[in-house]
């Protein structure tokens, strides 16, 4: 008796991720369907968890029954201060799918955090989410950001030339100053890999506290300036294709990651090179003021004691 055939991980979207965008449950539910024997894909059952399909047009069963086409929906929200990008909030707070009536299963390209605001996308197409989210397509982010302080264009290259948080080295692709003022700075940073939270915690390290984020672009698509926080409208045709040709992403092609390891090491040891100069150069001059004190210091003594004795 031969085993059954199994469908292999492939390019699209994962499985338990397109039958639970249909609704047939929570996708805790879909991998139990999928390690169950329940779903097939074109003919063959499926049970593996990592298994990628795609929906447009594989033709995916669960328990005989064919799922129907998905209907694609893509949004632009302007996200107002207060509201979260999660799913499931137990205090029951105002999330960001709840700002966009549709049936769909609406889920965030990547995340603002409750207190940053600005241009976020909705949409149910999972591979159109991780041509924008994933760090490896380098898709430009766009924030504008005011900081307490005045940071100086030295603590602006160390943004550039990058930071080590405590999950991994963190660096902007660009920052300027828009406008100083007597206690605040307004800045514009380009961001093409985000971590959780990550331009509050490079700021903090370089000592200027965030006090308000605003995402305003993301590649190509820019932020309505009419539209209100909180409001939000689907994306046209020409803007789904011009984000899905990565127009800030190196035409969609994913970035070297050895490259990038290697441009972090060497950033790294320019830092800790820097690092030791300044080392060597304190000791140097620790050295040069305790010379001199041994120099002159016991001469001085020296000649009132003979003054003292001529006397």
């Amino acid at each position: 008796m031969t085993a059954k055939k199994t469908e292999q991980p492939r390019q699209g979207e994962r499985l338990q991720k397109v039958l639970a965008a249909a609704g047939l449950g929570s996708r805790r539910n879909c991998e139990e369907y999928i390690v169950e024997g329940r779903v097939e894909v074109n003919g063959r059952v499926v049970d593996q968890l990592g298994s990628r399909v795609d929906p447009t047009t594989d033709e995916i069963k669960l328990d005989g029954e064919v799922l129907k086409r998905p209907k694609y929906e893509y949004y632009l929200v302007n996200k107002p201060s207060g509201v979260l990008c999660t799913h499931n909030d137990p205090q029951g707070r105002t999330r960001l799918v709840d700002l966009v009536p549709t049936r769909a299963r609406l889920f965030s390209i990547g995340r603002l955090d409750r207190s940053s605001e600005g241009l976020i996308l909705l949409t149910n197409d999972g591979e159109f989410a991780n041509r924008l989210a994933h760090p490896r397509y380098g898709v430009e982010k766009t924030y504008r950001v005011v900081v307490e302080g005045r940071p100086t264009q030295q603590q602006l290259q160390q943004l550039r030339d990058g930071i080590h948080l405590a999950d991994g080295f963190a660096r902007v692709e660009s920052v300027h100053v828009r406008r100083r003022q007597a206690n605040t700075t307004d800045l514009q940073i380009v961001l093409r890999e985000g971590k959780n939270r990550e331009l509050r915690r490079i700021m903090a390290r370089i000592g200027h506290k965030v006090l308000r984020l605003r995402r305003v672009a993301i590649g190509p698509l820019r932020l309505d300036a009419k539209l209100p926080p909180g409001g939000y409208r689907p994306l046209t045709k020409v803007e789904i294709s011009q984000l899905r040709k990565g127009k800030s992403a190196r035409d969609g092609k994913p970035r070297n990651k050895r490259k990038r390891r290697s441009e972090a090491k060497a950033q790294a040891k320019r830092q800790e090179g820097a690092k030791r100069q300044e080392g060597a150069k304190r000791q140097e001059g620790a050295k040069r003021r305790t010379k001199k004190k041994l120099e002159f210091g016991p001469s001085k003594r020296q000649g009132t004691v003979l003054t003292d004795s001529t006397e």
